[in-house]
């Protein structure tokens, strides 16, 4: 087949998709902004760059889930407590896997298309509570929930690139998004909802549900820049930590537990 024949069929199997790609998103939740990606293809690329993210030794020291029985034990629960929450949209059709990342100077977590969650042992060290790590752990989980993954890289990366990770024919792009994901620029609106769904997931549970707002507290007090994505100026930690409040208060305002005693036994487990 000529190439410019080649490109023609590609350009035409790519304009199905972003059609057939759209009318899902709009069934999926109508108001989101374009998303190329079906849930299927959330799946298949978080499984592509989960493999690429662990395969990088050097970069993601991961943590061996058999010889860590005692931390996985304790970063399990809080992962389950949030998904049996009964908020999470997609608690069925993402695997929610999660992976602790052996890096005592990142105060990061990230969440991958179609649920490979990951969190570093510098945020769980720096934190002092159960529920500001579930909080962080919220947040990032809305971000897969909500697919902002997908849709922000509808609008981050080119068609080729996002045709070629579709197909799994780039394993440049999948290396590029790879790496990309944990540093992922989200939307204002993004940030603003995986913060507010982070409250909604954490409401029903024992936690109390203020624990993301807690964190920013912490992080502002540090005066830190940089970091997690939860420092994004847009909008601004100080607004987010009085949105997440009011958020909790129009909810009800119920105090729920911390657990301090509980989170240091984690924190000792690890290495």
């Amino acid at each position: 087949m000529k190439l410019t024949s080649l490109k023609s069929v590609l350009a035409i199997i790519l304009i199905s998709l972003v059609f057939t790609s759209a009318c899902k998103k709009k069934e999926d939740k109508p108001g989101k902004g374009l998303n190329f990606f079906s849930l299927e293809d959330d799946r298949e690329l978080g499984k592509q760059v989960a493999a690429e993210i662990e395969s990088d030794s050097s970069e993601y020291d991961i943590l061996d889930s058999a010889s860590n029985v005692a931390a996985y034990g304790h970063i399990y629960r809080i992962r389950d407590s949030i998904l049996n929450s009964g908020e999470v949209i997609h608690k069925d059709d993402f695997i929610w896997r999660i992976r602790i990342i052996e890096n005592d100077s990142v105060l990061n977590a990230f969440c991958t298309p179609g649920g490979y969650i990951y969190v570093f042992t510098g945020l769980i060290k720096f934190l002092d509570a159960e529920y500001e790590l579930a909080g962080v752990m919220a947040h990032e989980i809305a971000h897969a929930d909500e697919r902002h993954s997908t849709e922000a890289m509808t609008k981050a990366y080119g068609i080729e690139v996002i045709f070629g990770i579709l197909l799994g024919t780039d394993q440049g792009a999948i290396a590029e998004v790879a790496k990309g994901l944990i540093n992922l620029s989200y939307s204002r609106d993004n940030e603003s909802e995986a913060d507010m769904r982070s409250v909604e997931y954490l409401y029903p549970t024992a936690y109390d549900a203020r624990g993301a707002a807690k964190f920013f507290e912490k992080m502002l007090a540090l005066g830190a820049n940089g970091g997690p994505q939860f420092l994004s100026t847009h909008p601004n930690p100080e607004n987010r930590v009085e949105a997440i409040n009011a958020h909790w208060e129009a909810l009800g305002g119920k105090v729920g537990e911390t657990y301090e005693a509980r989170y240091q036994q984690f924190k000792n487990t690890l290495p």
